[in-house]
């Protein structure tokens, strides 16, 4: 009887699961339209999907707006792949219980979600491009290509976004575990034709080879091995960047992995006929040198960034620094400048050159610190007052000694009372994001 109770108890927990589970796929309608979320089926969808792609919007950004009819155009096509990618969105200014929960500050916050594992997105929003983008996150860790049109195919499909790793005459296996480990930050594939129309096509000439791409920039590298001991995942890691890195709003994130110093130049206008000698000089410069990534900035183009280093239209211009990516930069003792008296690669090279003997005169990014803002507002002798009081106050405080403010009673959502410092509020109110 005991064994037949349990029988029982079984059956009904498969059915109530298989019921359960049912329920919560009918819920969502996959149509190719943009999923409207809420509070309470979010997490449901995100379980649901092995991939979500998130708008936490307000309905009163601009920006949000703007966006609505670009993941419109894309949903329905990214809905048709072989593994779909859904589009949703969820208005964080109406949950904002959950917009805490999850840290949504900002609007537009866009979330990918791959198997439940969040990922912030930071790449384009123009329909033909988000699609583009999101495609790399369900394709095959690394494609095999059959001929030469299959990657020439595969070439153009990957769009800009990423660069684009290819293996001549390579094994698979030699590159997959690169091909997962960076998944969202490159395209990799193997070719089995190792032709010579291919070898010109794709600018090598022997085989193996992995092959780099970056579309953006019209950039191209060959590696030829060795393919152990660290160095084929070398190459793909300094190759992730272009080699001449143009910096501005976008640009800038790409760096946030990079742990290399930058060899920045700092130019009047990058847009300047001059540029052309100067971007050759340090493209050569960076094939030499490439524990460090080399970079340029306009100050006409990105003039809050570039005064950031001391640059300005009234400076001395090119100016070449090495920035550590955070708060400090060195210049380089007696060639602070690029002259365009002389041979532009000349003085790259002498500049290097100190550096790597360390002729260095370190300095700090421009704009004080938290506390250099305080003392140059009120001085050091009032930041010790108000610390003095404000422990005073606290200790007086913890004795019971200063009367708590009023606090107004209100009913919170489970009917239990709650209360509120007057004056406060518990609405959430994130601040507008900007593109």
């Amino acid at each position: 009887m005991r064994s037949l109770g349990l029988t029982y108890w079984w059956i009904s927990f498969l059915a109530l699961s298989i019921s359960l589970s049912a329920a919560s796929d009918d819920q969502f309608t996959i149509d190719g339209t943009v999923l409207e979320l809420t509070d309470s089926n979010f997490e449901s969808a995100i379980s649901t999907f092995d991939c979500v792609f998130v708008d936490f919007y307000a309905p009163w950004c601009g920006h949000c707006k703007r966006l609505n009819p670009e993941l419109d155009a894309a949903a329905p096509i990214l809905a048709k792949l072989k593994q779909p990618i859904i589009i949703a969105k969820l208005n964080a200014d109406k949950y904002t219980r959950l917009a805490r929960k999850l840290d949504i500050d900002a609007f537009p916050t866009l979330m990918l979600y791959n198997h439940g594992v969040p990922m912030e997105y930071y790449g384009p929003r123009k329909a033909d491009l988000l699609v583009r983008y999101l495609k790399k996150f369900v394709a095959p860790d690394v494609a095999v290509l059959e001929s030469n049109s299959h990657v020439k195919d595969f070439v153009e499909d990957s769009g800009t976004s990423f660069p684009v790793f290819v293996g001549f005459g390579l094994n698979q296996s030699l590159i997959s575990g690169l091909g997962r480990k960076y998944k969202k930050k490159a395209w990799f594939a193997v070719a089995k034709d190792a032709s010579e129309d291919v070898m010109v096509s794709y600018d090598f000439d022997k085989a193996p080879a992995l092959v780099a791409q970056h579309p953006a920039y019209n950039e191209h590298s060959v590696f030829y091995g060795p393919f152990e001991d660290g160095f084929l995942e070398e190459f793909v890691k300094q190759n992730f960047l272009p080699l001449i890195l143009p910096i501005n709003h976008d640009t800038l994130k790409l760096l946030k992995d990079d742990e290399r110093k930058m060899v920045l130049t700092i130019v009047e206008d990058e847009t300047h006929e001059s540029m052309g000698k100067l971007i050759k000089a340090l493209r050569a410069a960076a094939h030499a040198n490439r524990d460090l990534v080399f970079g340029y900035v306009g100050v006409e183009q990105f003039e809050e960034f570039a005064d950031s280093f001391h640059a300005d239209k009234k400076a001395k211009l090119p100016k070449i620094v090495v920035w550590d990516g955070d708060e400090e930069y060195e210049q380089v003792n007696g060639i602070e400048t690029v002259s365009h008296e002389e041979d532009h690669l000349t003085q790259v090279s002498r500049f290097l050159e100190g550096y790597r003997e360390g002729k260095t005169e370190k300095k700090r990014i421009k704009g004080p610190s938290f506390m250099g803002f305080i003392n140059s507002m009120i001085g050091i002798r009032s930041v010790y007052i108000i610390v003095f009081l404000v422990a005073v106050i606290m200790m007086l405080r913890s004795l019971g000694q200063i009367e708590e403010p009023a606090r107004v009673r209100t009913a919170a959502s489970d009917g239990q009372a709650t209360s509120v410092l007057e004056g406060e509020t518990s609405e959430h109110k994130p601040r507008d994001k900007e593109d």
